[in-house]
């Protein structure tokens, strides 16, 4: 029903308090612009809510999601903005480490000596 071409993590902690226009405000000051089929995911200071904001062409959609134990695996680095795979969204919006993810996806078959 959503469709995603690209997902974009605005890098730090954000200001959730807001409603829509106030996270699209941010987009276009870190972005440049709302781009059609982008999400922009925002995280709070604990990493413990997102809320993610996507362009459909036609209109603004904004979801929240919330951990019931734990934290999102929220990066705090100095970059304004990071872009996701798929399945780097995937394992984010579960809680998962998706920073761990290219271990696995690097591991060879394993051979009997």
């Amino acid at each position: 029903m959503l469709r995603m071409e690209a997902i974009w993590l605005a890098v730090g902690a954000s200001d959730l308090r807001g409603g829509m226009d106030s996270l699209l405000g941010q987009v276009v000051a870190r972005f440049g612009s709302a781009q059609r089929h982008h999400a922009y995911v925002f995280a709070n200071r604990r990493a413990t809510r997102l809320k993610v904001l996507v362009f459909d062409g036609s209109g603004i959609w904004l979801c929240t999601r919330r951990l019931q134990e734990g934290r999102f695996a929220w990066p705090q680095e100095d970059r304004e903005a990071l872009h996701l795979s798929a399945e780097q969204w995937s394992w984010l919006a579960a809680g998962l480490p998706w920073q761990r993810m290219t271990a696995h996806a690097t591991a060879s078959a394993i051979a009997v000596v």
